[in-house]
């Protein structure tokens, strides 16, 4: 078959990045409000604490991190909307301990809700609607002000090991800056938006409890390394280009496919598939090694299934076909499919797409 004889269905992708994207300006004003009536209480407390200690107040500045500020947020399934904050600390590693830190946060903070807890990488306010979460508040603390210009993260709770109490370099900042500068114009809204289906097919496709799943963070990764943009120049004279979301996604996953390489399992002493995607800033962790050899196989596993359903619809020309492919297979009830007698006769559109570089 011709890619002339394929359905498009880019209006639908969009609908359905429409769908499932998280808009700050629009339906996060709640979770916005709770952010700015938990900073002003943390410098409240925190001012109060420590004058009348007599001891100088800590500062801090705080900025959104995470996928808010890289504009790759999904709806969760769960209906438990998270925000991620950064808590810059005008102070430097050297100063304090770095759970010592978060205590503070945590004590400032106890009792604005029922649920304020110190986890191993933040303190985290969580609000409950109706006996259910509701939100939450995921507060990153760090230490801003080094001799050597780099941020450090404070990593570990109270009943942590000594070992497990320390600064880890991490620049929130920095990491949103380069997502952000990897593409440009029309091709960076459109990496944005695979990133977004593909984060919606893991919270499909994936438990919600448990680490089996990959985290949003590293399939921003892996497009940050593999993603091309795919587009046809449909106007010389204005230079405008039509995106196809449909083939952009198919090529990053199989960027990825191809990316897996067998590494030695002690355990099960054999070769089993493992994939790497380093963040692209110091020190360049790579969030997929948190998974196990066996979470690694099934995430391969659920990938090749994807793949299969991208192409699969790709190779309909009804895009009423094409569309309830994806839905049943991949992105679920959100992604939307045309009636069938709209679509029927309709087949793809002569344009032939091409990758584009930004």
């Amino acid at each position: 078959m011709s890619e002339a004889d394929m359905a498009s269905i880019q209006a639908q992708f969009r609908t359905f990045h429409g769908t499932i994207k998280l808009n700050w300006n629009d339906e996060q004003a709640t979770l916005r409000e709770k952010r700015g009536i938990v900073i002003q209480k943390l410098r409240d407390q925190l001012k109060k604490r420590f004058e009348d200690e007599k001891k100088p107040v800590p500062t801090f500045e705080e900025r959104n991190q995470g996928s808010y500020a890289m504009g790759t947020g999904v709806k969760p399934l769960d209906s438990d909307f998270d925000l991620d904050v950064a808590l810059l600390f005008n102070l430097s590693k050297d100063d304090e301990q770095p759970v010592t830190v978060k205590q503070w946060v945590h004590d400032a903070l106890d009792g604005h809700t029922k649920d304020v807890k110190i986890k191993r990488p933040c303190v985290t306010v969580q609000y409950v609607k109706d006996d259910e979460p509701a939100y939450h508040l995921d507060l990153a603390v760090y230490a801003a002000k080094n001799d050597d210009d780099k941020v450090f993260l404070a990593k570990g709770f109270p009943g942590s090991a000594a070992e497990n109490k320390v600064w880890e370099e991490s620049d929130p900042m920095a990491l949103v800056a380069a997502v952000d500068a990897r593409h440009a114009g029309e091709d960076r809204d459109q990496f944005k938006r695979v990133i977004c289906y593909l984060k919606r097919w893991k919270d499909e496709k994936f438990p919600t409890n448990g680490e089996a799943a990959p985290r949003g963070i590293a399939l921003t990764s892996a497009a940050y390394h593999w993603f091309q943009p795919v587009s046809t120049l449909v106007d010389v004279v204005s230079m405008k280009r039509e995106y196809d979301d449909h083939k952009a996604t198919y090529d990053l996953v199989m960027n990825m496919l191809g990316r897996f390489a067998s590494e030695w399992d002690g355990a099960t002493n054999s070769l089993r598939p493992r994939l790497h995607a380093p963040l692209p800033v110091p020190p360049n962790q790579d969030p997929f090694d948190r998974m196990s050899f066996g979470q690694m196989e099934s995430f391969k596993t659920k990938l090749e299934s994807l793949r299969d359903a991208l192409k699969a619809s790709m190779d309909e020309v009804d895009p009423h076909v094409a569309c309830q492919h994806l839905a049943d297979n991949a992105f679920g009830k959100d992604f939307p499919v045309p009636p069938k007698e709209e679509t029927a006769s309709r087949g793809g559109p002569s344009i032939i797409s091409s990758n584009t570089s930004a």
